[in-house]
């Protein structure tokens, strides 16, 4: 294995009641709370009511900030970074999935540094060096692993660029884990996320080194855990087992452990937010158009791994055939159980038109970790051949 430090400073509280039992004593520290959430869903659902009611007899004083939507914006980081230093917020608690988690991270930030951290931190990454205001989360949709990490996905909606940076200091203080909080999850939304967590374990898996190494090996569990699981809950949307497997699997993608001495590729991770960018797709949506087809374009320079992946992921038996012939088998698995479980298969299903793919292509960030180096006239073949 190549050398790596490791750390993960989020302290987390998992499973049923770990709300209502914890919150109280987690926020304890912090006077002024900013509750922040999404387009509303918490309040259909009843987590709002049962959070608020939680800060309110904690003593703490709270300051809304609602709205953050599906991509959030730098517009969206900088009217929260607003009302945390017009309010002077302690703290900040995130209760969504991974669009609300990342874009508290950035606020937290934006809230306590100078300068603009689009241009200081996300554009051109750079050193933190003041303390951001700590964050809490309250997560209610498994996918993104934003809980766990100080990774944070923010579109600038002006430039046209979506892009993400992973900063330790940004790690949640502490992040509450109820399963049963994802059950109101819509279908696509609960299989795009699921879809997302096995996208963050591949991008990791497809890279250096492939020689015997602890994180293959768990890669792989990882991997048949997330497609059991996402069969298991589409069957059955209030299967605890699988809801509570799927929101670790999650955490598992996302929190460091699994990329210890491995180079990562994250090529598709590059590709698809610039779709996001012009056309604000679901980010698991788009991953799932582009990953077999850009696998395809690159399995011969990893065919090792590919051949692993088939046998150890999707049960492919070799039996008869060669070595390419396995690889291509369980790319055409993955393929299989992305049509399987509802996702979509072409850009044009995203929204995406023909005439924006040339631009987007360019606009691609190129991964140094990917088994061939892409060009963005690559990238463009692989947008022609995903779009209809």
């Amino acid at each position: 294995m190549n050398n790596f430090i490791f750390e993960n400073t989020t302290k987390v509280y998992f499973g049923r009641g770990c709300v209502k039992e914890y919150l109280g004593f987690k926020v304890k520290p912090y006077p002024k709370v900013m509750l922040a959430y999404g387009e509303g869903s918490i309040k259909e659902n009843g987590i709002y009511d049962e959070v608020t009611a939680i800060l309110r007899e904690a003593g703490k004083t709270v300051v809304e900030f609602p709205g953050i939507m599906t991509n959030p914006t730098y517009k969206k980081v900088r009217e929260g970074a607003r009302l945390a230093r017009e309010n002077h917020v302690d703290m900040i608690l995130a209760v969504g999935g991974g669009s609300v988690m990342d874009c508290c991270k950035a606020v937290s930030l934006a809230a306590c540094c100078e300068g603009d951290i689009w241009e200081n931190f996300w554009e051109h990454p750079g050193v933190i060096d003041s303390e951001p205001l700590p964050v809490g989360v309250i997560v209610t949709a498994a996918g993104t692993g934003s809980e766990c990490s100080g990774g944070a996905v923010i579109t600038n909606e002006e430039k046209k660029i979506k892009t993400g940076r992973d900063y330790p200091k940004l790690n949640p203080r502490f992040a509450l884990m109820d399963p049963g909080y994802t059950y109101s999850v819509p279908k696509l939304q609960m299989v795009s996320g699921g879809f997302d967590t096995l996208s963050h374990i591949m991008e990791t898996y497809f890279s250096p080194p492939d020689e015997d190494n602890v994180s293959d090996d768990i890669m792989e569990a990882l991997m048949r855990s997330v497609i059991r699981n996402l069969r298991a809950a589409i069957e059955d949307p209030e299967d605890y087992t699988a809801r509570s497997n799927l929101m670790w699997d999650s955490v598992m993608g996302e929190n460091r452990l699994i990329r210890l001495g491995k180079k990562c590729d994250f090529e598709c991770h590059n590709m698809e937010p610039q779709l996001g960018a012009y056309v604000n797709c679901s980010h698991g949506c788009g991953l799932a158009v582009l990953q077999p087809v850009y696998y395809r374009h690159i399995y011969r320079e990893g065919l090792p791994k590919f051949v692993r992946f088939a046998e150890k992921v999707w049960g492919v038996e070799r039996e008869g055939r060669t070595d390419e012939e396995t690889a291509l088998a369980g790319i055409e698995a993955l393929a299989d159980f992305i049509r399987e479980t509802g996702l979509p298969v072409t850009l044009k299903e995203l929204g995406v038109r023909r005439e924006q793919l040339k631009e987007i292509a360019d606009s691609c960030g190129i991964s140094p970790g990917s088994y061939r180096r892409m060009t963005h006239e690559e990238i463009l073949e692989i947008f022609e051949e995903c779009y209809e």
